[in-house]
């Protein structure tokens, strides 16, 4: 069975306790900006319920221009006024570097990707260059952002200063 059949299968059993329609506006008037990675589970990380939170993950959890894109929707069109950051460690960007990313890239189907990994090495730094990029942002009608980094291997999160 491929996975996307299990998973619509669990749609299934899901959707026969579903609460019903939730307002489009986060309860929590929060936005999370998160990596992909699916070491991290969110919702019961963070203590969200569905309906809390605007979820916006992306590789390395980093501030591009799609991010914030979706931040000023969330804060003008939905409410949203704070904004909590969550990287964490051992994050496969880590692992490579821009040129390095490009170039295998590249190798593998002829075409060098337009945009940069937005590779890093520190996970608290790249926190803080998060946190700068939203700062200097002028479409965000609110710049109280919490930048974190969970630990993989214990469970807990950090704040970053």
């Amino acid at each position: 069975m491929a996975e996307y059949e299990q998973m619509l299968a669990a749609n299934e059993e899901w959707a026969r306790d579903f609460a019903g329609q939730l307002p489009v506006a986060p309860k929590r008037k929060v936005a999370v900006v998160a990596c992909m990675d699916s070491r991290m589970p969110l919702f019961p990380l963070l203590g969200l319920a569905v309906g809390d939170a605007h979820v916006i993950r992306n590789a390395g959890g980093v501030v591009t221009d799609d991010t914030i894109r979706s931040l000023t929707i969330s804060q003008h069109l939905l409410g949203t006024r704070e904004i909590v950051l969550v990287h964490h460690t051992d994050c496969g960007l880590q692992k490579t570097d821009d040129e390095s990313f490009a170039d295998l890239v590249e190798q593998a189907t002829g075409v060098r990707p337009p945009w940069p990994a937005r590779a890093f090495t520190d996970a608290d730094d790249d926190v803080r260059e998060s946190i700068r990029l939203l700062q200097e942002s002028p479409f965000l009608l609110s710049k109280d952002v919490c930048g974190t980094v969970y630990d993989v291997a214990t469970g807990r999160l950090h704040r970053v200063a």
